[in-house]
């Protein structure tokens, strides 16, 4: 049967009031410093108050009425034999509107998340906000109940995304996979998170000052500081000062992201990430969408033999409104032996199949990565050593030193680029690895491409090599093969989805290395 419609919980108007209350506080006072130039101080408190008790009044009426106009109901997924369908069987239904009434259903077949998440405050009142959804890009595609109490969340979670257990499915590996590890913390400052921390306070700080118009202050006081060192160590000291603000803010975020971390297979074949230190979050994902994980390895991280491992999943939209949400996450940066037990385990494989041995790709894919490597360092240093000959000779050093630096370092990276590349199918996978700056291995069930498309510059004809794109419904859509060679690569591709490529491919006779081609 379906059930009776239902309310939210009463106590959203205590959180709309506390949250109104939280503004009111935080705006009283640059409000109070500002009315008491012109009255005394006791009347700037009283048109506050009065302001304040005005704000958190009509904004907790205003939520007391969206509450009372707010109900849900969860249809029954089929009928018992002999009755009719009822009205709003097999939907999760939604009417809610302050002025306007909006009615919204999805139908339960298509519900693929149902996502659990409580700030603070939440937290304290036993709250959680339910987020149910479709899997699908558009705002359409999902329903919020904010908020429940937590109970209920659960119970949603639990009913939407129940099915029935075969009874060939495997069992015994259902419960925890992974927990949180204090020790993981050691990858934060090496993330790409850092230097954009740092870089964002100090731009913070002078945003800030030009505010209030003290922006030339600060960098008077910042010139004093320095007033006998050289431009060059004022550079380094506040670099390092950045460096250093960034890892403390780093460290922060991981902490509140990542804390309480758990992933767990829960019976029926839901995957479920639960996390964060002050906002609670609930991820779960259903294994029946899944079709493959990513091991991500940034450089910083790389360097330090750890790796993230993402989900490529059909159905995974980003909640744009929060932040810190990557809902395809599966394990934060931890180290390689144990992303690649988790990896295993979330695929139900003995061995993590993007741990496995991949053919190396051609000599002509390294040349290619050496050719644009140097050229985009000396091609820079060319446009700056023109501009010295014509405007003044200082240039002519900065691209001297431009050359020298960045030099090395492209031909560095383009090798590392070179030696990430390789492909290889092992079991029902087929796997891709590519990336220096940021190393990705994806392992794909082959079962879940649906289509390949094959590119081939002019300059990959000439050196004998293709890019591959394998297709699928999951994850980013479509993940490369780049620079493999001719014959490897098409053999590669019709061998580990058959007869998706076969039809459009002819032998040839031309050497052992090419043995098709594309007609």
């Amino acid at each position: 049967m379906t059930e009776d419609w239902r309310r939210l919980d009463r106590r959203t108007v205590l959180v709309t009031a506390a949250v109104l209350a939280g503004v009111a506080g935080g705006a009283a006072l640059p409000v109070f410093f500002g009315l008491t130039g012109s009255m005394p101080a006791w009347k700037a408190l009283g048109w506050i108050g009065t302001g304040a008790a005005l704000l958190i009044g009509a904004g907790a009426a205003a939520d007391h009425v969206r509450w009372r106009r707010t109900r849900y109901r969860i249809g029954a997924e089929r009928s018992e034999m002999g009755v009719p369908p009822a009205e709003g069987w097999g939907r999760v239904e939604l009417h809610t509107g302050l002025l306007l009434v909006k009615r919204r259903s999805l139908a339960r077949e298509r519900i693929r998340t149902v996502d659990l998440t409580a700030n603070p405050l939440l937290r304290v009142l036993g709250l959680v906000k339910v987020r149910i959804g479709t899997g699908e890009s558009t705002g359409e595609s999902t329903l919020e109940l904010d908020p429940v109490a937590r109970a209920e969340g659960e119970r949603l979670r639990h009913e939407l995304l129940a099915r029935t257990v075969s009874a060939a499915e495997d069992t015994t590996q259902d419960g925890a996979l992974a927990e949180f590890d204090r020790r993981w913390i050691r990858y934060a400052p090496v993330s790409f998170v850092a230097p954009l921390l740092g870089g964002a306070a100090a731009g913070a700080v002078m945003q800030v000052s030009e505010w209030f118009g003290a922006q030339a202050k600060v960098i008077d006081w910042i010139g004093d500081r320095f007033e006998d060192t050289s431009i060059l160590s004022m550079i380094i000291v506040l670099v390092l000062l950045a460096t250093l603000v960034g890892t403390v803010g780093a460290l922060g975020l991981w902490v509140e992201m990542w804390w309480n971390y758990r992933l767990e297979r829960e019976p029926g074949g839901t995957l479920r990430v639960r996390r964060g230190l002050f906002t609670a979050r609930s991820i779960s994902i259903e294994e029946r969408r899944l079709r493959g994980v990513e091991l991500v390895e940034p450089l910083g991280v790389r360097m330090c033999r750890a790796a993230r491992v993402d989900a490529v999943a059909t159905g995974l939209v980003e909640d744009e409104e929060d932040e810190h949400a990557d809902h395809k996450t599966l394990l934060p940066p931890a180290p390689r032996a144990v992303a690649d037990r988790v990896a295993a385990q979330v695929l139900r494989e003995p061995a993590a199949p993007t741990s496995a041995p991949l053919t190396v790709h051609p000599r002509a894919a390294r040349t290619r990565r050496l050719r644009w490597a140097l050229a985009s360092a000396l091609v820079p240093a060319a446009v700056l050593a023109v501009l010295g000959a014509v405007l003044t000779p200082v240039l002519l050093y900065v691209a001297a030193a431009c050359a020298l630096v960045l030099t090395p370092l492209a031909v560095l990276l383009a090798l590392d680029a070179y030696r990430n590349l390789g492909h290889g199918i092992t079991g029902g996978y087929l796997v891709a690895r590519s990336g220096t700056i940021r190393k990705t291995t994806v392992a794909l069930q082959r079962g879940g491409v649906i289509g390949w498309t094959v590119k081939q510059s002019y300059f990959q004809r000439r050196a004998g090599v293709l890019t591959l794109t394998a297709t699928t419904a999951a994850g980013a859509g479509a993940y490369d093969i780049r620079d493999a060679g001719e014959g490897e690569g098409l053999a590669f591709a019709a061998e580990a989805v058959p007869d998706l490529l076969a039809p459009f491919l002819e032998p040839v006779r031309e050497t052992p290395k090419a043995r098709s081609t594309v007609r």
